[in-house]
């Protein structure tokens, strides 16, 4: 199973952004998707997810409000988007897929991507 992410970057504080999740080698509808966070010297850091089945959605209280989590299983495609930006966002945010129906803990996550890089900066 192979997740791929990409739109990370360079971004203003107060900016916006998306970031993308494709994933091949399972059957994306029967995956619960969810996104995650890393700064250097700290724990990976839940940030969303989205369930299969309907796509009901749950987030982390740091950018709930600010962040939406979709998937299109048609696309095989997760993203996260995220508006009003702070310094405090900036990380490596990590897709990651679990046979699970629902958890936060990054450990009952089998797949995850490589990472992208997410600064907040003016």
């Amino acid at each position: 199973v192979q997740l791929v992410e990409s739109g990370g970057g360079l971004v203003q504080p107060g900016g916006s952004l998306r970031l993308s999740c494709s994933v091949s080698g399972r059957t994306f509808d029967d995956l619960l998707m969810a996104w995650f966070r890393q700064t250097p010297g700290e724990e990976r850091e839940f940030v969303g997810q989205i369930l299969r089945n309907g796509g009901t959605t749950y987030y982390s209280t740091s950018v709930k409000g600010r962040a939406t989590i979709s998937r299109d299983d048609a696309k095989s495609t997760a993203y996260l988007q995220m508006s009003s930006l702070k310094q405090e966002d900036t990380a490596v945010y990590f897709c990651a897929a679990s046979t699970e129906y629902y958890t936060r803990s990054p450990d009952h996550y089998e797949y995850w991507g490589q990472g992208t890089q997410v600064t907040v900066s003016s």
